[in-house]
């Protein structure tokens, strides 16, 4: 066996042995076994051991023997290769910000307020997120809080029309009222290969201070690698959750290899029928999530999220002060080891 599989082998047995001999050793003094409900250990609780246990060895390394962090609930941060400036690991996705009424300005306001205070710093949006941009850059400049947040957006060149994209540039800055932008992404890959250059041109410039491509859809995932194969990026986003693990497979390893920041969307999938929340909405959270300070569904599934170790930073879509401190949570306290990253996997494919 390979001396890499050995030291996995040895992480993961450590774990299965540990907790099975805590089970038997508490049998043998005559006292209940406490399994995944608090209850007596059931033969589903000893075969799940032996299913993580043996599953585990063919995760990578970095992610089998990862360390659980900030025990002491500080907050979690993770460095942007290129540079090693660090950033908090839970943002903010502002896809439906794009609204009029008061009601809905307010809570959208008191969010971005509390946003840093509560320790995040990335708010990601677009163009294309209808009046998103605008609605931010009224809000930042109300809160005068710019400066306490890493501000993203995306540009296109649809038919490589780099003169489109100058102009869409040009506007974002106009309408986040700002002068900079600290990452521009290429929206859905859309004219990358065009845009590489201005890209370079605008971050010389300190128009912006890093640059990458996004994807929320499997189907791109193949161009995607070849894009990140293709050019030197700072950043990629892509899609990536409980229920759509497919990233995981090649474009989370290849950003890891490439040194590449990457940012999560739909890290809870989505709105429009592929809502994790909606699925245990009816569930109670499993005891064994207090292992990782998760009290609600959403953290536990930001937390497996987030300890993959290619991720930077995940960024749900947040219109809500309550669903904000929710999610801030969990950039705090513990993160899943490899053993229960497959625990939860099993528990989450075992849902009817």
């Amino acid at each position: 066996m390979p001396k890499q599989q050995r030291m996995n082998y040895h992480v993961i047995l450590v774990v299965h042995v540990q907790q099975t001999e805590s089970c038997a050793g508490r049998q043998r003094g005559g006292d209940a076994v406490t399994g995944s409900a608090g209850g007596p250990c059931s033969r589903r609780d000893v075969l799940e051991l032996s299913v993580l246990a043996g599953a585990s060895l063919a995760l990578p390394r970095s992610i089998a023997a990862a360390d659980e962090v900030s025990q002491d609930g500080a907050l979690i941060t993770r460095a942007i290769p290129v540079t090693g400036e660090r950033l908090p690991v839970v943002g903010l996705g502002t896809n439906n910000y794009s609204v009029t009424g008061a009601d809905e300005l307010a809570l959208r306001r008191e969010v971005l307020k509390r946003m840093p205070d509560l320790g995040g710093s990335v708010v990601d949006t677009a163009p294309a997120y209808g009046q998103s941009e605008a609605v931010l850059g009224d809000l930042m400049a109300g809160l005068g809080n710019r400066d306490r947040l890493f501000l993203a957006t995306k540009v296109t060149a649809p038919d490589d029309d780099t003169a489109q994209a100058k102009a869409s540039f040009d506007e974002s800055l106009r309408r986040l009222r700002t002068d900079r932008i600290d990452l521009l992404q290429v929206h859905s890959l859309v004219g990358t290969d065009a845009l590489m250059p201005l890209l370079g041109d605008w971050k010389a410039a300190k128009k912006i201070r890093y640059f990458g491509i996004t994807t929320s859809n499997r189907s791109a995932h193949a161009e995607m690698l070849e894009l990140m194969r293709r050019h030197t990026l700072d950043f990629i986003q892509v899609d990536y959750s409980l229920d759509n693990r497919a990233a995981a497979a090649d474009i989370l390893p290849l950003a890891q290899e490439r040194r590449v920041a990457v940012l999560i969307n739909l890290p809870l999938g989505g709105r429009r029928g592929g809502s994790l929340l909606s699925r245990v909405a009816n569930r109670e959270l499993p005891e064994w999530a207090t292992r990782v300070g998760a009290t609600s569904w959403a953290q536990l599934f930001l937390k497996y999220v987030i300890s993959h170790p290619a991720v930077t930073c995940v960024i749900p879509g947040t219109t809500k002060p309550n669903h904000l401190e929710d999610n801030q949570r969990a950039a705090r306290g513990a993160l899943p080891d490899a053993a229960l990253r497959q625990r939860i996997e099993h528990y989450w494919d075992g849902l009817a």
